[in-house]
């Protein structure tokens, strides 16, 4: 199978009709996050990387892309994901975003 070159530079895009931000290198799909949006809230349920892709910080650039979105459009972020709660955890500029409980999914 026939691999980018590293240096190709990664482009996050949202894909609403999908429910997803999604990374691509050329016109590779290399990983991509879901996303519920709903109300207020935004649930974050999944970051996958391709096996290949992995260790090229296309996760990171994966939550940052969804949480940065869900800031500008005044949501509070439900994650769902592992790696998503995590990623919060390492970067605490994120974690206002968080909603508290099931009180934050009522429409806003």
């Amino acid at each position: 199978m026939a691999t980018t070159a590293t240096n190709t530079p990664v482009t996050i895009v949202d894909a609403p009709s999908r429910g997803r931000f999604e990374a691509r290198i050329g016109t590779t799909l290399t990983g991509f996050a879901d996303y519920v949006r709903d109300g207020g809230v935004v649930h974050c349920p999944r970051v996958v990387v391709s096996r290949p892709f992995l260790g090229r910080g296309i996760g990171d650039r994966l939550a940052r892309a969804l949480l940065d979105d869900a800031r500008r459009r005044g949501l509070r972020a439900r994650p769902e994901c592992p790696f998503v709660e995590q990623w919060i955890e390492l970067h605490p500029e994120y974690r206002d975003l968080v909603a508290a409980g099931p009180e934050d999914s009522a429409a806003g």
